[in-house]
């Protein structure tokens, strides 16, 4: 039985039109335990659980609006960089710190909830034969970090939505959009499910991990999670754009399977599993 339908789930943000313009609106659930990495410090938790809420609403093009956070809490001074650091990612992109709840939890756990506006949101399902595919952002960074490389930290604990890009990109006309926090590979074959056609990558245009060699720096760059990058279409006039570091890496085929290098790739990146 559809509870909800499949159309409302398609995005990380439900989309309601207001007036002349679309609300757009996002929820995220974070865990100690599978969301936030060893040594990461309570005012960087408190950020990433508003940067993630952050990112699902630059997808969409849309303006930031307002952020609630609840706080499932573990221990009690860690209360205070928690919200410093979502007040601050908040204040950086142009949203309001509205509030929220606090419960205790064995384990740490926040749930961050963000509305934002746009008078064109900017979905998944919406490309187009033709369209060139893009990336906004080096994937493969974040995942980096967590391997070892730890000059690539701040990509890993302080992801930097793409608020910015988002709104040029929606302004421009991208005919879909959705972030890569869960890996490029895997987000392609999220908007294919989106969509009744197919993407091809070409591995030498897909930008990769500075200081690492080539095919480790594709790997990653391929199933790394965690960037918070934008991956687009659009028609190839739409380009170029004053975004520094947009990268076209492939195009929209009729044929409704994922390619790197014309062959099909299996899916790739972050996958979450129930026993």
């Amino acid at each position: 039985m559809e509870v909800v339908g499949r159309d409302a789930v398609l995005d990380d943000c439900a989309v309601l039109p207001v007036g002349d313009r679309f609300l757009v609106a996002s929820t995220d659930m974070l865990h100690a335990g599978t969301d936030f990495p060893e040594g990461m410090t309570d005012w960087q938790v408190g950020w990433m659980s508003v940067a993630v809420t952050l990112s699902d609403i630059a997808a969409m093009g849309a303006d930031p609006a307002d952020i609630l956070l609840a706080v499932g809490l573990d221990d009690p001074s860690r209360l205070r960089p928690i919200l410093e650091g979502a007040k601050a990612c908040c204040e950086t992109y142009g949203a309001r710190f509205a509030g929220g709840d606090l419960d205790s939890h064995r384990e740490l756990t926040l749930v961050s909830s963000g509305i934002g506006f746009t008078q064109r949101p900017v979905r998944r399902a919406g490309s187009e034969v033709g369209d060139v595919i893009g990336i906004v952002g080096v994937p493969g960074r974040a995942q980096a970090a967590l391997e070892g490389h730890t000059h690539y930290l701040q990509y890993l604990l302080t992801p930097c939505p793409r608020v910015e890009e988002g709104r040029v990109l929606a302004a421009a006309g991208a005919s879909s959009m959705m972030d890569v926090s869960d890996g490029l590979v895997s987000s392609l074959f999220d908007m294919k499910e989106a969509n009744s056609c197919g993407y091809e990558v070409f591995s030498a245009q897909i930008p990769t991990v500075q200081g690492i060699p080539p095919d480790a720096g594709l790997d990653l760059a391929l199933r790394g999670g965690g960037d918070f990058g934008l991956l687009f279409t659009c028609r190839p006039e739409v380009l170029p754009l004053p975004i520094p570091d947009l990268y076209v890496i492939g195009r929209v085929i009729g044929e409704p399977v994922v390619k790197l290098d014309g062959r099909p790739v299996k899916i790739l990146g972050y996958q979450h599993h129930w026993d």
